[in-house]
């Protein structure tokens, strides 16, 4: 029988290409996504859609139960990978957008684990596949609040992982770098809604963010494409013991070993440029 999967965020970018890539591939796939309108996009493609909110746990609820009708209870994989990033000072950063930022990153993600965990205890087998990210283990300015929910997602997958120990359930983190997305244009909507930008002390820098979130293409060096994070999705779901952290691009690489090698106080002058 096919393997099910459920996959969160795919709108576009990487979910979406997880999804119609897994399809082609055979897998029972089941996309949620943020945005009702999206579902009949997705649906002409000729895809399992689902309406996930991530901040809404009744929608979480509701999603799942749609998704075990058709697999008759069962679910073999969770991709979690919907999320956006608040771009701000963190001086500038209303409370309240910090919360958002942790309500769609991080706690709408726990919500679903824990209610998909007692399914992959039941079959006595599944995969939690968390789409984390390079800015989970390194900081980096103006992006206090996406590193946070990020730092906050690894510790979270890691502690899953040693409680599940001897389940049958895998837990595995995907840690891409700059991939091409619409990630910076959800973060600029995010940035003007929430970010004084005229009254800041970082107006000068917020002006530079604002042109590089507004270009219609990447300007980050070593930047790819959602395949990139697929291919990495692919082995997680079909190795027979998967690795525990697969990192996509060459940044996630390297600040990885710099982080290691480096004292702090270098790595931050590095990190403070980016």
């Amino acid at each position: 029988m096919a393997k099910s999967i459920l996959i969160t965020g795919c709108s576009s970018g990487i979910g979406l290409h997880a999804a119609l890539t897994l399809d082609a591939r055979g897998y029972q796939v089941f996309a949620a996504v943020r945005s009702p309108e999206d579902v009949e996009t997705l649906t002409a493609k000729g895809l399992n859609a689902f309406h996930l909110d991530y901040t809404d746990t009744d929608s979480i609820t509701r999603a799942l139960g749609a998704v075990l009708a058709l697999t008759g209870g069962t679910l073999d994989y969770v991709f979690n990978n919907g999320a956006y990033g608040q771009p701000g000072a963190l001086e500038d950063l209303p409370t309240d957008a910090l919360k958002a930022q942790f309500d769609a990153n991080v706690f709408g993600w726990h919500e679903l684990t824990k209610q998909v965990l007692p399914i992959m205890r039941a079959q006595g087998h599944g995969r939690i596949i968390q789409c984390s990210s390079v800015l989970g283990f390194v900081s980096m300015p103006y992006r206090g609040a996406y590193n946070a929910s990020k730092y906050a997602l690894e510790g979270l997958t890691d502690t899953l992982r040693l409680e599940l120990m001897g389940t049958g359930i895998d837990v595995v983190l995907i840690e891409p770098g700059p991939i091409n997305t619409a990630f910076r244009a959800n973060a600029l909507k995010a940035f003007k809604a929430n970010i004084d930008i005229e009254s800041s002390i970082h107006r000068a820098s917020y002006e530079q963010q604002l042109a590089r979130l507004a270009a219609e293409e990447s300007n980050a060096k070593f930047a790819l494409e959602p395949i990139a994070v697929t291919k990495a999705l692919i082995q997680a779901l079909e190795s027979k013991r998967p690795k525990v952290r697969y990192r996509v691009t060459f940044p996630t690489y390297l600040f990885a070993y710099l982080k290691r090698l480096l004292p702090t106080r270098w790595l931050d002058k590095l990190l403070v440029k980016g």
